[in-house]
């Protein structure tokens, strides 16, 4: 996927409910990403962020794929793609060795990160990520870049997220049909988390809410790590199938009033305000107050908050989000979202829109796109990059130093 430019691409492939995005990313190290192309397409393989159809799916894919290389002018060859669903889980684990040379070397994180993700998951289930949130030197606590430091026993405290493994052999099967290499699968509230959230949020305490079209994505973040992370099975398709069978109207046109005119605060719906509503088959439309519609999503929303709120519980992590809720994906949109959440949490809330990237302002001012940004961050930190990303120069300078050193034990 190399260009003539020293910058590496990289790809985001959010593989979502209702579409699937490829966003296109120009990475340098020591410079962010640019964003230089997209590509999007309408998805029927998927539900509840589950596939469901392989050969749809594959199509979807292709045809982002193919907008993407057009508009970013490239030729993609691989890609990081998002996985969601509710067999998303996650649990909390630590592992511990002995420091071989008194310093922490790279080989010791490594080897105390190993330890840590050696945990029993059911046989059907498979590791989709590890992330340190933070390590022990000697009883010391609180370290979050060991290496360097001296001692003698390391102890790391990880958060470990699996999944379903047909899941994700389903989902690397539809990418791989679509002629594409699958570089990592990275859970999509992981990849929504990167893209939103400050590391302010993070230190304080913050929970991210990613409400996209078949489900609700959560990630909790204290003191800087992530701590809890779990997917509902309920979002903005459940909405849509409420309206649709509350005004008796087509799934398509439910789709279409919600995106129109669908409010989560009833009371910011006047009395006033009506909307033509389709009806099934060859009846004719029916105008219908716009408060009735906002009616209907509160509800489903209030019941999306309610178990988000119900899973901070269980996990218990609820007192310790400081900095609130930051909601994102294309169900965050919704007129009067957040003051219905911050009426139901208590707490503040804000929208999250991509950060830390440059380039597409379609893209980066985009809440449905920060699972898509995300997987480029995501992608930009990833070792396999780093390991493909050794210049030229130094490889060539390398070979010469080798070079030079046998010359010299001959002579």
């Amino acid at each position: 996927m190399n260009r003539k430019s020293d910058k590496a691409l990289l790809v985001g492939l959010d593989i979502g409910t209702a579409k699937v995005s490829a966003i296109v990313g120009e990475y340098a190290p020591g410079e962010g990403v640019e964003v230089i192309g997209i590509g999007t397409a309408a998805s029927k393989g998927l539900k509840r962020g589950v596939v469901v159809d392989i050969e749809s799916t594959v199509q979807a894919i292709q045809r982002a794929i193919e907008e993407a290389e057009l508009m970013a002018g490239c030729e993609i060859r691989s890609v990081f793609a998002s996985i969601a669903g509710s067999h998303i889980r996650s649990l909390n684990s630590q592992g511990v060795v002995a420091i071989r040379n008194q310093e922490v070397m790279d080989d010791d994180v490594e080897r105390v990160l190993d330890a840590a993700r050696a945990v029993a998951i059911p046989a059907d289930q498979r590791i989709l990520h590890v992330q340190a949130q933070e390590y022990v030197l000697d009883e010391q606590e609180g370290i979050r870049h060991p290496v360097g430091m001296i001692g003698v026993r390391l102890e790391a405290r990880v958060h470990v997220i699996t999944g379903a493994q047909s899941a994700a052999q389903n989902i690397s099967k539809c990418v791989s049909r679509g002629g594409l290499k699958v570089d990592d699968l990275i859970p999509s509230q992981l990849a929504s988390a990167q893209a939103v959230l400050t590391q302010d949020e993070r230190d304080l305490g913050v929970c991210l809410v990613d409400i996209g079209a078949g489900t609700t994505d959560i990630a909790v973040y204290t003191q800087g790590a992530m701590r809890h992370t779990a997917s509902l099975g309920i979002a903005g398709d459940q909405v849509t199938n409420d309206i649709a069978f509350a005004f008796r109207t087509p799934t398509p046109f439910a789709e279409e009033i919600k995106v129109k005119y669908a409010c989560a605060l009833a009371q910011l719906a006047r009395p006033e305000e009506t909307i033509e509503v389709a009806m099934v088959g060859d009846r004719a439309p029916r105008r219908l107050q716009r408060q009735l519609l906002a009616d209907v999503v509160q509800k489903r929303y209030e019941e999306i908050f309610e178990m988000v709120q119900a899973e901070l519980r269980r996990a218990g992590l609820e007192e310790l989000v400081a900095a609130g809720i930051v909601l994102t994906g294309g169900g965050s949109k919704m007129e009067g979202i957040v003051d219905l959440a911050e009426e139901l949490f208590h707490m503040p809330v804000r929208v999250g829109v991509p950060q830390y990237v440059s380039g597409l302002g379609d893209v980066i001012n985009n809440p449905v796109h920060a699972t898509g940004v995300g997987l480029l961050l995501a992608g930009s930190k990833h070792p396999s990059l780093r390991a493909a990303q050794s210049p030229a120069g130094e490889a060539v300078g390398s070979l010469w130093g080798r070079l030079r050193k046998w010359v010299s034990g001959e002579f």
